[in-house]
């Protein structure tokens, strides 16, 4: 275990190191410049600037003095927000982004697994037909479209919702706020799940050790729960790796629909401003996350089925 640990994290060190280049390199080398916008800078100011943010040194130059700069944990200043440090404005609204990613993942993960059992159990009946469609219906509506429109039906036409806003403490007409945002973020990853469940059960449903199981007298809850469920959920365990890293991180749509101070919201506002920190600053927290989240479903997977080995 331990061996294969370390391996996997000196490859997503590697992982990290290639991937903050490639992105420091198509972000130089994309056309423009951060520091020229809609009103046009003396060349002096211009100058001044460049130097302030080391943009008038050689590209390999920059380079080697942005690496240092993480290797010290150092990630710069930002070109938006003037006087600001990139881990000062990413890590504060990290911690939104994660806690709404943990309730959708939770709620995701909770809903997913029991519609997949209940169609798994009750297949070819009313409610395989009645949950499938629901996934299928899930997959279909993308976030931007889901968002506005759980809005429209339960905040603005019903008004048992609030519209927008993140919970300024933990009062119950505070914590309403939370409902459609974790819904719409966790409804996707809730269909593919029940999905996914639904067939990892299904194929298990028909060992011979299940069979026998039943043949000793067992309730079928009992059958499904403990005995089908621990290797039908198997290929849940391998998507959840990936939907974490992507519901922790929370969505891009979601934050942007419901007017939440996450990490996505930077994630967009440095790209349109072009400000390079930030734009490495998130796309290294974004791509460890996803590095540290697959080295975790591996670790569970083995735990859920032995037969696995770690190498």
């Amino acid at each position: 275990m331990l061996a294969f640990l370390a391996k996997r994290v000196a490859g997503g060190i590697l992982t990290l190191f290639v991937i903050g280049s490639l992105c420091f390199f198509i972000t130089r080398f994309a056309p423009g410049s951060p520091l020229t916008g809609e009103k046009k800078l003396p060349p002096e100011v211009l100058r001044n600037l460049e130097r302030a943010y080391n943009l008038d040194q050689p590209i390999v130059t920059q380079y080697l003095h942005q690496l240092k700069g993480y290797l010290t944990g150092d990630f710069g200043l930002s070109f938006r927000y003037l006087g600001k440090r990139v881990d000062e404005l990413i890590f504060p609204s990290f911690a939104t982004s994660v806690y709404l990613g943990a309730l959708g993942f939770c709620l995701a993960m909770l809903q997913g697994v029991a519609i997949g059992v209940l169609a798994a159990a009750r297949h070819n009946r009313v409610p395989d037909y009645v949950s499938m469609s629901f996934a299928l219906a899930g997959i279909s509506i993308p976030n931007f479209l889901l968002g506005p429109l759980l809005v429209m039906a339960f905040a603005l036409w019903r008004q048992w919702l609030p519209v927008a806003g993140w919970p300024e403490d933990l009062s119950a007409g505070e914590l309403l706020k939370l409902v459609l945002p974790v819904t719409t973020l966790s409804l996707v990853h809730t269909a593919y799940i029940s999905r996914l469940t639904r067939a990892g059960m299904m194929d298990v449903l028909s060992r011979d050790y299940i069979r026998t199981a039943r043949a000793k007298g067992l309730s079928e809850s009992a059958v499904l729960l403990r005995h089908a469920l621990k290797n039908g959920i198997t290929p849940v365990v391998s998507y959840a790796g990936p939907m974490a890293a992507y519901v922790f991180t929370g969505s891009v749509v979601v934050e942007k629909i419901f007017a939440i101070p996450g990490m996505g919201q930077h994630f967009v506002d440095s790209s349109l401003a072009r400000d390079y920190p930030m734009i490495m600053g998130t796309m290294l927290v974004y791509s460890a996350l996803i590095i540290v989240f697959n080295i975790l479903v591996d670790v569970a997977y083995s735990l859920l089925d032995p037969r696995v080995r770690l190498t």
